[in-house]
């Protein structure tokens, strides 16, 4: 899916989509409990990426819950902080797959492949609850682009277990890792492209406007 949207004018400010969100939140902080544990007994850095891109949307998806209604600005910024979370979570990702490179233990294949279809199938069903609101402001879209890319996470672990068990090696499983740290990345760009659009650049943003208007 484009990266652009036709439609960026959508706050939020709907009670049906409150309820979706609320709901998403909560299969978000269910499923990381469920991947990370899942990616530490298992030995899998791609579960364990997957699993802490859950808990970032589960504190992301509440801070754009609590901004609903608030001004653009105040929108913009949320977005932009979670912009920004996410390419932190990314050098997180590629530090602790580079750091598991020396380890040649494999992870347990089986275990990443049937966390990974539950995963899966918890990020399509949120997918689904936010169909229909994937366009809208930076605070709206980062959420739709949230869910919209552990989809595609889920389904590389996936595939990362198949090869994992073929190959009876960890290669595989940081591959994924360092692939989900890349779309970490690039959503993490484009939110916050369109969040600088939107507040007007990184002065504004960052509140420095007005300071540098009364100079």
């Amino acid at each position: 899916m484009s990266e652009c949207c036709e439609n960026q004018s959508f706050d939020g400010v709907s009670p049906a989509y409150k309820r979706a969100l609320i709901a998403v939140i909560i299969i978000n902080a269910v499923m990381f409990g469920v991947e990370f544990s899942a990616g530490y007994l298992s030995g899998s850095q791609a579960l364990k990426a997957d699993a802490l891109d859950f808990a970032a949307d589960t504190a992301t998806y509440a801070i754009s819950l609590a901004v609903i209604g608030s001004a653009l600005i105040v929108r913009a910024r949320a977005a932009l902080l979670k912009g920004l979370s996410l390419s932190v979570m990314a050098v997180v990702v590629l530090i602790s797959t580079a750091i598991s490179l020396a380890d040649a233990t494999p992870p347990e294949a089986a275990t990443m492949g049937w966390v990974g279809f539950l995963a899966l199938a918890a990020n399509l069903f949120s997918v689904f609850i936010l169909l229909r609101w994937r366009d809208g402001d930076s605070n709206v879209r980062s959420v739709w682009l949230c869910s919209r890319n552990d989809a595609i996470g889920n389904i590389g672990v996936i595939g990362a277990g198949g090869l994992v068990a073929v190959t009876q090696s960890s290669i595989p499983d940081l591959v994924v890792a360092a692939i989900l740290a890349g779309l970490f990345f690039r959503s993490s760009f484009s939110i916050i492209r369109q969040a600088l659009d939107e507040s007007g650049g990184w002065r504004t943003a960052l509140g420095f406007a007005a300071v540098g208007a009364e100079k």
